[in-house]
């Protein structure tokens, strides 16, 4: 069995509503506008009191409407974080515009 290295599940909306059904759990995230082009790569980890709940309904009020959003839960957030902003950069050749702003110290990954 071969662990997914794109996040390919549908896109929802993100709205405060949307994010209130989310589960209160660690993971990661993306945020894409509403052509599904990627924005934002997010982490929710041990600082967010209600995983990844909390962090979709902050993005969902800081980025208002016509946004969309999916979301992976992992207990190995931080490292799988690290994982979607590598193969983000190598199929895209730069990191979504919103994580360019402030980037992490990258490894280079060449998925195939």
């Amino acid at each position: 069995m071969s662990m997914r290295l794109r996040l390919d599940k549908p896109w929802k909306p993100l709205t405060p509503a949307e994010a209130a059904r989310l589960p209160g759990q660690l993971g990661v995230y993306q945020i894409a506008d509403a052509e599904g082009a990627i924005l934002y790569i997010g982490q929710a980890g041990g600082r967010s009191p209600f995983g990844l709940r909390s962090e979709l309904t902050r993005e969902a009020e800081e980025r208002g409407p016509g946004r969309q959003f999916r979301v992976e839960v992992n207990m190995q957030y931080r490292s799988r974080w690290f994982e979607l902003l590598m193969v983000h950069k190598a199929d895209h050749g730069a990191l979504p515009p919103d994580n360019a702003r402030n980037p992490p110290p990258l490894g280079r990954l060449s998925p195939a």
